[in-house]
This record gives structure tokens, C-alpha cells and sequence, in this order.
């Protein structure tokens, strides 16, 4: 089978496209209206095809774009490129596959985690903070974890959705891994009170990270 084209995989794309998806999507800022497993299809037909991804994402449609965040090979994009694209990840699926599946992915996830941390856009900042849970669950070596927690204590609070969600991960993922830190980990949390009336599915954990960090500490040690 020959490579897929942009003009190819645009009407692949077209062919997807359900209003009533778009609709349901679109209340929660992702204007596109594709079922997101049909188009894991598309993108598993294609396999691994950077310079398509990179037509697919100029594009600056976000069907595309999240079509091509599957089939990009991580690992080619410079420095440069992944500030780019993070920074034009508005959609809130585009972001969250951009963090999992790019930055998340790339040899340059510490080097973007320390260039992200203190930047003044919440996009950014948070994709750091992501980074950030990342290495405090895997590879917390070198990490500063008290004074992490000094920074979610004064800034989480006040921060804009995305790093206050991405700070809430870290601080919970700080009380799961941490023992010696748990205690002031879950302090904070229950002053702080951040996503305490977030409303959860029933047999889904709480992201409020004191009842967050006691589910997952049980499940582990139980």
C-alpha cells in the first residue's frame, strides 16, 4: 500500500465527521465531530508517518491535529517544534494527547519539563507539571520534592485550570510514592480544598487528592 496523502487522509477524516458528535464535543472545546476510536483506525491504517503528521498538524485543524499526534513518531520533533505545538494545543483532547502522547514520549521530556516549568502561558506551565507527576512517580531522583510542595502550597490554589490540574496530579502523585512526604502531601491537600466537589462517576477515584492518595495508597498496600 502506497503512503498515505494529506488530501487522503483529510477525506478520511471527512467521512467521519457525525454532527452530533460534534455537538457533544464541542461543549467540552474540541471542535471536531469524529468518534475518537474510529479514528485511531484511520491512524492505525496509516502506522507511523511523520512527515504526514507534520502536513496533518500545519494544517491547524484539530482532526487533523489529533490525527496526527498518532502517528507521529515523537522522538523527531525538535525543542523547538514541541514548544510550538504545545503552545497552539488550545483543544483540550489535543492538549491531553499532545502531553501523553508526544511530550510524555519524547528523549526531550526533561529537557521541555525544566524550559515549561515557569512560563507565564497555563498551557505550558502545565504540561511541565504533567512532566513533572511523570518523574516524581518513575524517576524522582535530583527532584527538589519539598520544595515542589512548597510551590503547589502558594500557587495552586489561585492557578488556572490546567496547571492546577496538572499541580493536583503531582501533589497526589507526591502522597502515593512518597511515604516520608504523604502526611504534609495530604495537609495540603485538605487546606487547600482544590477539586474537592469535583463531581466523580460512581467506581471512579476522586481527583481531590487527600481521597485520591488514601484510594490508591489502600489499593497498593491492601
Amino acid at each position: 500500500m502506497h503512503d498515505m496523502t494529506l488530501a487522503e487522509a483529510l477525506g478520511e477524516l471527512a467521512a467521519l465527521e457525525d454532527p452530533k458528535m460534534r455537538a457533544a464535543n464541542e461543549k467540552r472545546g474540541d471542535d471536531h465531530g469524529i468518534n475518537l476510536s474510529r479514528m485511531r483506525a484511520v491512524a492505525k491504517k496509516i502506522k507511523t508517518d511523520q512527515p504526514l503528521a507534520q502536513e496533518l498538524w500545519s494544517t491547524g485543524e484539530t482532526a487533523a491535529r489529533l490525527l496526527a499526534l498518532l502517528i507521529c513518531r515523537p522522538r523527531d520533533f525538535t525543542a523547538d517544534e514541541l514548544d510550538a505545538m504545545l503552545r497552539e494545543t488550545r483543544p483540550p483532547k489535543v492538549n491531553d494527547w499532545f502531553v501523553n502522547y508526544v511530550a510524555k514520549k519524547t528523549p526531550l521530556a526533561e529537557e521541555m519539563r525544566l524550559r515549561w516549568f515557569d512560563d507565564p502561558d497555563p498551557t505550558v506551565a502545565a504540561a511541565s507539571w504533567s512532566l513533572t507527576s511523570v518523574r516524581v512517580a518513575k524517576d524522582p531522583d535530583g527532584l527538589d520534592l519539598p520544595h515542589l510542595l512548597d510551590l503547589i502550597e502558594r500557587n495552586m490554589k489561585d492557578a488556572a485550570p490546567r496547571p492546577q490540574w496538572s499541580m493536583n496530579e503531582t501533589l497526589a502523585t507526591i502522597g502515593i510514592h512518597h511515604p516520608s512526604l504523604r502526611a504534609r502531601a495530604l495537609e495540603i491537600g485538605e487546606r487547600l480544598q482544590v477539586l474537592a466537589d469535583y463531581p466523580t462517576a460512581p467506581g471512579c477515584t476522586s481527583p481531590f487528592a487527600p481521597i485520591w492518595i488514601t484510594e490508591i495508597v489502600r489499593r497498593r498496600e491492601g
